[in-house]
């Protein structure tokens, strides 16, 4: 955890009475109406996953039905040119940061890569230390090891997930409250906005103001399931058949249902803020985390989720602030997912970190209508699932002309490769210009081999040390690092993957870890083995100790079972825990799922993360 300097933190707030003043002088919009008591707004934050720019009425799709989101844009200013990152964690990473993902170390959505780096200053510290109570309420998805979670990153509050996605949306299995795994009842889109509206209401109640709340729907990622259990499945039916009335087919009414679903609690959310009149203090800002992954209506936009065609890259973004910004305009400046951590300092009177670069830009001015024009000179954008690249999937824009390559994860595009377009009159993507405008493909490139240097020097980009400490832990599989001809990381929802395949001696998986407590800890591992495969030997290494552990039968390779595999003293000179093959039985070892650590010293029941 990080402390700002306390003159710092003071001067700071002194003038953020002033610097309100200002800003709202400079907007020409009612300042007279301004509360003394309460100069800085409230801050919420909705964010869909994998909801497409093109997924709303008020971007033009006359298919879809979301009259909240509809009456938040006509109610406040819409940001027609606003990017996110071609994925998820990425965009979060930025949004906590206001620092391209790069910076931070993350480098993936899964395999061990989705976990933000411990030295980043999050958006909810410093607001923290601005005087804001804070809480998020849905995914999270930068980190699910202890001090990687959003309670240890600046929330006072949190109630989700840390995947990037679940695998059931009705009565989730895979949430928590501050770090404890927990069982809910109901809908979870419903549950998280629940949630969000109980965090206002008790803040209020409380008389802590002001508040920073951000709701991080799961919808409508996959899976695209609607109500599904035994009371509400007719109401999911009626909604999916509406959108296949109209056409659609079966995959894209799920993610318009989803969507609505969304808007329907956009709805209780903008409501519970009206009824208990705050309406003019709080700023709302609606987003999507990246580009969208439906395709039946798609504005005219190229390319979907995890390309950087504008279709994966431009989000919907809509605010609202009555009173403080106009209803009805649109932006056309390129804004960025980078700019929400200066944007909301500025707002709440606190200097965003001074020691390490800052990527995004307070959009104060542009929302409030003193600056309508330029902002960013480029946005850039880059994904590689694997290890960052400069040459796979790759973008640069400076709002007129944009230099892109799109070629399969890693592989290399070449100069023929690259395309060009003018995207002020070709926002489809349509009309490659790179033969024609060479110095424009040149210039381009060349910024963005600078800033790509620029945010990977000195990261290295492998999945985390897992801190262990005096708490139960479980690692999942993806965290490992694997060696052998036959052994295979298979992904398949978080919680269910699995390391398969190994068979040949010395075949292993290692995991990176950082022994905080030291001291003894009972081994158990969660694997599947059919019973012709039971019989095999796995060998645990920690440092120079060593324990073999006889692999048991299951049902079926996947169904899994937890085994003690023993006591083992972990000391700080520990860097790594490997499983290593010393003898197959059959066509693999076993399927492992995960390996988990339980303090000896510690008789309670501990829960696992």
């Amino acid at each position: 955890m990080f402390h700002l300097n306390n003159v710092l933190i003071q001067s700071s707030i002194a003038r953020s009475t002033a610097a309100q003043i200002v800003l709202m002088l400079m907007s020409g919009t009612l300042v007279a109406e301004t509360s003394t008591e309460n100069p800085r707004p409230n801050i919420v934050f909705i964010m869909t996953d994998d909801q497409g720019y093109w997924d709303t009425g008020a971007t033009g799709n006359a298919d879809i039905d979301t009259v909240h989101i509809d009456r938040l844009a006509k109610q406040g200013t819409q940001l027609r040119r606003y990017y996110a990152a071609p994925v998820c964690a990425p965009t979060r990473a930025g949004i906590m940061t206001g620092r391209y993902y790069l910076r931070t170390g993350l480098y993936n959505t899964r395999l061990g890569g989705d976990s933000m780096g411990l030295g980043e200053i999050t958006l909810p510290q410093l607001l923290q230390q601005a005087g804001y109570r804070t809480g998020l309420f849905g995914k999270w998805h930068l980190g699910k090891y202890p001090d990687y979670q959003p309670q240890n990153r600046g929330f006072d509050e949190f109630f989700g997930h840390y995947h990037g996605h679940l695998e059931r949306y009705h009565f989730p299995d895979q949430v928590y409250h501050n770090g404890t795994p927990v069982e809910a009842r109901g809908y979870v889109t419903n549950l998280f906005t629940d949630a969000a509206i109980d965090f206002i209401e008790a803040t209020r109640q409380q008389g802590i103001q002001p508040f920073f709340c951000a709701l991080m729907y799961n919808a409508p990622h996959s899976p695209f399931l609607l109500e599904t259990s035994h009371y509400q499945q007719p109401e999911g039916d009626k909604l999916l058949s509406k959108y296949l009335a109209r056409g659609l087919a079966m995959r894209e009414a799920r993610i318009y249902a989803l969507i609505e679903r969304v808007d329907d609690n956009l709805g209780r959310l903008l409501a519970s803020i009206e009824q208990q009149g705050i309406e003019r203090e709080t700023i709302v800002v609606f987003t999507s985390d990246n580009g969208g992954v439906s395709k039946h209506f798609k504005a005219g936009l190229n390319g979907n989720k995890a390309s950087v065609y504008e279709g994966g890259v431009r989000a919907p973004c809509f605010v609202r602030w009555p009173g403080k910004i106009h209803a009805g305009r649109a932006v056309d400046a390129l804004t960025s997912h980078v700019d929400w951590l200066p944007t909301f300092c500025e707002l709440a009177g606190v200097e965003p970190p001074g020691d390490r670069p800052i990527d995004g830009k307070s959009m104060v001015k542009l929302l409030t209508n003193s600056q309508t024009t330029r902002h960013h000179q480029y946005v850039y954008h880059t994904w590689d699932r694997y290890h960052p690249n400069p040459d796979s999937r790759w973008a640069i824009s400076d709002g007129t002309w944009k230099l892109l390559a799109q070629v399969r994860t890693g592989a290399k595009a070449t100069r023929s490769q690259w395309r060009l377009f003018n995207v002020d009159d070709d926002p489809g993507e349509t009309s490659n210009l790179a033969k024609r405008y060479p110095d424009q493909v040149d210039r381009l490139r060349t910024e963005f081999v600078r800033w790509f240097d620029d945010v990977t020097e000195g990261q290295q980009y492998r999945p985390i040390a897992i801190p262990i400490d005096d708490q139960a832990i479980r690692i999942g599989p993806s965290w490992g690092e694997i060696e052998g001809a036959n052994i295979e990381s298979i992904f398949d929802g978080y919680d269910w993957d699995t390391i398969e395949g190994w068979s040949q001696p010395g075949e292993r998986v290692r995991f990176r870890v950082e022994v905080k407590t030291p001291g003894r800890y009972q081994v158990k591992l969660g694997y599947g083995c059919k019973p012709t495969d039971a019989g095999g030997k796995l060998v645990i290494i920690a440092g120079e100790q060593k324990r073999v552990h006889t692999v048991q039968p299951t049902a079926t390779a996947d169904q899994f079972e937890m085994f003690n595999a023993g006591p083992i003293e972990l000391d700080s000179d520990v860097t790594s825990i490997d499983l290593v093959v010393k003898e197959c039985k059959g066509i693999e070892l076993m399927r492992l799922n995960h390996l988990t650590l339980v303090p000896i010293a510690s008789e309670r029941v501990l829960q696992l993360p």
